[in-house]
């Protein structure tokens, strides 16, 4: 189905179109550019397909986009510069080299809840890198999917990128393909179908899943301001958000207090109905909003706050949930505005609670506790770990963005994105002076212990 159109873009690659470094650079200027004239149109179709409010589509979409590109086109000759490494005494006279050549071609799938951001941001680092590309929008979202072809159709040739638009039938088609490297976000199950499918062809694979990210609150001193940071992450677009705060292990004797802070300011940022707001988010279709009202209707004798739903809206509120561990609100990544808060006895307990489930894509620590802090960082693996606040590492290209485990493999944004795209390749260079003949047949004793004394010393000195 699509053998033609990935045949053409390995044709391209392998001419030598996408080396030009300055003509990466221009063609992502131009990326820029033109969203940049488009940028009204993108704010529109996000408010159709999600409900964002203007200001949360401008400063997850656009705004995180825009610096990501100026990122990219400002390092992008650095990183492509071959780098001097040291060399071993065994291969000297010498000079040692690594080079990140890009793989070649590339297919990216996006999800729905940042359509813009999780496809445009991939496809920086990936025309950066020097890759072809094939992009499959998500057909969840169906007005940005549409503007976002628009957008790189007008940039770039279809042998260079293409998006191509279409539902699970297309994704199929596409992993049937044999790509040079396969970028995937979205949930772990569809994860482990792109990750089987990839490896008919021994393909890697970067893949930005989700899962349950927890948040921890214990000898916080500022809790006021902790709970407004974690209000704002839960309600950000409507909790559809791969590192949404999922639940919250709270020290106990906190609950109370926790719960009317959480209202206080649900009351300050979006007034006496949240319904009402313009803004808040709404929940992406049908089916996603009947999966959330399932878990309220399973937890309704928990709901501390909130609860409410609107069908014909897709309003969810944002509500708490007083949990247990086994509670059907702690099954499942919730991705969506409901929030179990669970109070526990001990710091121990906490650990061991979220050791015990798939490693998160980011863990929010609310203390004052330096050693709690060091504790967690040591003791508990998740793609991220932030002191104090919520989501907030996403935007920034100095930090690497990715999972462990369950909630992902790789990371970009950054350098680490032009590196999800490349193949570092090491390169050696000899001259044929000094040709010792010791490494030649036939071998001796001698050989062998010249060979071995020199290990000894090599190593005695701190030579290797």
């Amino acid at each position: 189905m699509f053998t033609e159109l990935v045949s053409a873009q390995r044709s391209f690659f392998l001419s030598g179109g996408t080396i030009d470094i300055e003509k990466r650079k221009k063609l992502l200027r131009d990326l820029k550019t033109v969203v940049k004239e488009h940028e009204e149109s993108i704010l529109d179709a996000l408010k159709l397909d999600l409900g964002k409010p203007r200001f949360e589509a401008y400063v997850s979409e656009l705004a995180h986009f825009y610096t990501e590109v100026d990122y990219a086109v400002s390092h992008l000759k650095r990183w492509s510069k071959k780098k001097r490494r040291l060399t071993p005494l065994v291969n000297c006279p010498g000079s040692s080299y690594t080079y990140r050549q890009p793989y070649g071609v590339v297919l990216i799938i996006s999800p729905w809840n940042y359509p813009f951001n999780l496809a445009l941001v991939p496809l920086i680092y990936a025309v950066a890198a020097g890759n072809t590309v094939v992009l499959k929008p998500s057909e969840v979202s169906e007005n940005t999917s549409r503007i976002i072809a628009k957008v790189v159709d007008s940039v770039f040739d279809r042998e260079h990128v293409a998006v191509v638009e279409g539902g699970p039938d297309v994704a199929r088609a596409l992993l049937e393909e044999k790509f040079d490297l396969i970028f995937y976000t979205g949930n772990p199950v569809i994860g482990r179908y792109v990750m089987e499918k990839a490896a008919k062809h021994l393909t890697p694979v970067v893949l930005e899943l989700g899962g349950k990210s927890p948040v921890v609150v214990w000898k916080e001193k500022n809790l006021d301001v902790s709970v407004k940071r974690i209000v704002w992450g839960k309600c950000f677009n409507a909790g559809q958000t791969c590192i949404a705060p999922d639940y919250v292990l709270l020290e106990k004797g906190l609950f109370d207090q926790f719960v009317s802070l959480f209202s206080k300011w649900l009351g300050k940022f979006y007034g006496e109905s949240v319904k009402a707001t313009p803004h808040y988010a709404r929940i992406i279709n049908k089916r996603h909003f009947m999966r959330l009202r399932t878990v309220l209707e399973a937890e309704k004798d928990n709901i501390v706050l909130g609860g409410g739903w609107d069908e014909d809206a897709l309003f969810i509120a944002p509500t708490l949930i007083k949990a247990s561990p086994e509670s059907p609100s702690m099954q499942d990544e919730i991705f969506g505005p409901i929030l179990p808060v669970i109070e526990m006895e001990s710091i121990e307990d906490m650990v061991n609670l979220i050791n015990s489930r798939p490693e998160p894509l980011a863990l929010y620590l609310f203390t004052s506790d330096s050693h709690i802090k060091r504790l967690f960082m040591e003791r508990i693996r998740s793609g991220a770990l932030l002191y104090g606040d919520c989501l907030v590492h996403f935007v920034s290209p100095w930090l690497p963005f990715g999972g462990i485990g369950e909630s992902g493999i790789g990371k970009y944004h950054g350098k680490w994105g032009f590196e999800a795209f490349t193949n570092e390749k090491a390169i050696v260079d000899r001259p044929r002076v000094l040709d010792l003949p010791v490494r030649y047949p036939p071998y001796n004793k001698w050989k062998m212990s010249f060979i071995k004394r020199l290990g000894g010393f090599l190593t005695r000195f701190g030579v290797i």
